[in-house]
Parts: C-alpha cells; sequence; structure tokens
C-alpha cells in the first residue's frame, strides 16, 4: 500500500496519530523536504529507504513507488499540512490508479488551522461572516476566471492567502480593489507552529510595508478580513436562550 500522508504545518506533534504510526511502519519514506519537518524521520524505522522530493520530479518520485511496489514495500508519501491542498497529489495519485496500485489519503493539519492557533483567532464569527476562501495570489499556476483576489475579495468573508507572500503589494492591490478597505485588517504568519514562528498584525494600507521590514519572504500565509478586528455577536451554540438536540433552553 502507499499512504499520502499529511505531515502538518511543522510542530512534529501536530501529525495525526495515524499519520505517525503509518510512517513509523513504513519501508520507503518519500517526504517534501523544503517544507516538511526534518524531525519527522525520526518516527521512520532504522532500515527505511528515504527520499527527499525537494531535488524530484514527478517522474522520479513515481518511478520510486513503482519501484517500491514492486518489492511488496510499504510507501509513505508525506506532504505538509493537509495533501488536499496545494499538495499535487491529483496527478500522483492518477498515475497510480492508472497502474492498478492501491493508495490511501491521511489528512493532516493544514498551516491556515495552525496560523489561525497562532494568532489566536476563530475564523468565522456571527454577525461578521460564516466563510472561509483559500486561495492564492496568480502566478506561474494561473487561476481560472472569477478567482483573482479581487474578485474573490468582494465577498467581504475570511480570507487565507497562500503561497503569496513574496510578491504582499500586488495581494494588497488586488484586495483593495475589491470590496477591502485600507483599514482591514490583515494578519500575516511565518511558519506557524515551528518554534521560530512570528506573527505580523496590520491592515491593507500597512502590512505591505510591515512585511519587508520583517524580511518575510516565504513560508507565510496572509489572512485578511473583518474578524480581525473586533465586534462579533455571541454564538448561538451555547446561548442558554437557545435548544438543540443536545441541550433545552433555560426558561
Amino acid at each position: 500500500m502507499i499512504y499520502f500522508i499529511g505531515a502538518g504545518p511543522g510542530d512534529p506533534d501536530l501529525i495525526t496519530v495515524k499519520g505517525a504510526k503509518l510512517l513509523a511502519r513504513a519501508d520507503v519514506v518519500i517526504y517534501a523536504g523544503s517544507l516538511v519537518n526534518p524531525a519527522l524521520l525520526e518516527l521512520c524505522k532504522p532500515d527505511a529507504r528515504i527520499y527527499n522530493s525537494a531535488g524530484m520530479n514527478l517522474e522520479e518520485v513515481l518511478e520510486v513507488m513503482f519501484q517500491s511496489r514492486s518489492e511488496d514495500k510499504m510507501v509513505a508519501r508525506v506532504h505538509t499540512g493537509d495533501p488536499s491542498i496545494y499538495g499535487a497529489i491529483q496527478e500522483q495519485m492518477d498515475a497510480l490508479a492508472r497502474k492498478g496500485i492501491e493508495f490511501t489519503v491521511i489528512p493532516g493539519v493544514s498551516s491556515f488551522f495552525a496560523a489561525a492557533a497562532a494568532i489566536p483567532h476563530e475564523l468565522t464569527l456571527p454577525n461578521v461572516t460564516q466563510t472561509v476562501i483559500l486561495t492564492r495570489l496568480e502566478g506561474r499556476t494561473p487561476v481560472p476566471p472569477g478567482e483573482k483576489l479581487s474578485e474573490l475579495a468582494g465577498h467581504r468573508c475570511t480570507m487565507c492567502i497562500f503561497l503569496s507572500v513574496s510578491q504582499i503589494d500586488r495581494v494588497v492591490e488586488e484586495l483593495l480593489g475589491g470590496a477591502y478597505t485600507g483599514k482591514t485588517p490583515v494578519m500575516v504568519v511565518e511558519k506557524a507552529s515551528w518554534p521560530d514562528q512570528r506573527v505580523i498584525s496590520g491592515c491593507l494600507e500597512n502590512i505591505g510595508e510591515l512585511v519587508r521590514q520583517s524580511g518575510i519572504a516565504r513560508q507565510a500565509l496572509i489572512m485578511v478580513g473583518e474578524v480581525f478586528g473586533g465586534g462579533y455577536s455571541r454564538s448561538k451554540l451555547y446561548d442558554p436562550g437557545f435548544s438543540h438536540g443536545f441541550r433545552e433552553k433555560n426558561r
């Protein structure tokens, strides 16, 4: 079996229990060395074959998988965060499926969850927003029509913008071209959950300068929205006057 394992955002303790158990059993480990914390490799068997995919292309990664499968070896393909978000796993899974090779995906803790915990802040608040958009700035990977930041900003919900901090000025320009204003709160979280994580707080009119002063250029998530600004209504979930299937309201 081949397992695609979400390694979590950085802190090695944030891999799931299931992911850690499978990693410890794997005969072959292919990990995204540019982002996955190498401390996780301490979980591997002493005789495990370990490959750093940072210097490999898709065909080389697949060849290791195919060869390992022919040798009846268990493979752990380890991706940062949760592999379903910007993990480039679909092309790997499709290639395995075409050859009739079984695989399973083990979800992980995404960096946007770790970033929210680092601030710390909730991303959805009553009467502010109930929606979170996960997206990125258009770059070498284009975005489909209707998904430019300026258009998504029209929803005025919480946005988590991946892989874009190196172009913070373009991000700000696009967001201001939507429904956000210069006073809209922005949080930038670098290396969420790592020992050297940093959190920068600002608004759209000053976040570019704050990011430049910090020297942050990669491995950071941009989070924008009014949820970071203050007021909100109390949740109905724990309101004494609100009943649900597990609790009657106070009379």
